[in-house]
């Protein structure tokens, strides 16, 4: 019998204990686990050798994850998962608007996070060889993780490509805005209608420089979303 290669977590964590706690559990749960301290070193390294899921501190020396996802999602679609005691909205839209895949806020269990990096796992090693959905208009390759509008590749972070995905699986059919938070978050973590608001607004904006035009996500007022072709 054959075993799969252990997923490797790159834990980005200034403080010491609390970065060795967490490698010490992810490790216990079956992952490779590589660590960081400074924010200046986590761009170079995901260059040089990409983990399969980042643990991106939001406070660093050197650089802040904020900063540092930013452009992390100018050339990779690496799942990140931001830890902070920073919890205002603010922050935490935010950090979802940049591309992060979740959110966590300290003080945290060490077994709550594993919990949320399996939910990234668990989206990684499905259907690796799944065929593009949709047609004409909008096509999504799960696959590759490439989205198109009118042949045109969209620039889409992790969360803005599952909204996508969620609607093309369903064309004309309304979604509330729960019923999306349900479909990007699995984990049922706490964010707001605000949360959704501002991720089909972006989606919509790139949406809208490959189909000028044509308005393809419309908003129902008072009921939510629906895709139309």
């Amino acid at each position: 019998m054959t075993s799969e290669v252990p997923l490797r977590v790159l834990v980005v964590e200034d403080e010491p204990r609390l970065a060795a706690l967490l490698e010490d559990y992810l490790k216990a749960a079956g992952y490779a686990v590589d660590r960081l301290d400074d924010g200046r070193e986590v761009i170079p390294a995901v260059r040089a050798a990409a983990p399969d899921v980042m643990l991106l501190d939001l406070m660093l020396p050197g650089r802040d994850g904020l900063d540092i996802c930013r452009e992390l999602r100018s050339f990779s679609d690496l799942p990140v998962i931001m830890m902070t005691a920073r919890v205002d909205e603010i922050d935490r839209l935010l950090g979802l608007e940049l591309g992060a895949d979740d959110y966590i806020c300290k003080p945290y269990s060490p077994r709550e996070v594993v919990a949320r990096v399996k939910a990234v796992s668990r989206r990684l090693r499905r259907q690796p060889e799944a065929q593009p959905e949709g047609a004409g208009v909008l096509v999504i390759d799960d696959s590759s993780h490439i989205a198109r509008c009118h042949g045109l590749p969209l620039d889409l972070t992790p969360v803005e490509f599952r909204l996508l995905k969620t609607f093309v699986a369903a064309p004309g059919r309304v979604f509330s805005r729960e019923q999306l938070l349900d479909k990007l978050y699995s984990d049922h973590r706490i964010v707001t209608d605000r949360t959704v608001d501002s991720h089909v607004k972006n989606l919509r904006r790139k949406l809208e420089q490959a189909s000028p035009e044509q308005e393809l996500i419309r908003s129902i007022y008072g009921v939510g979303y629906k895709l139309e072709l």
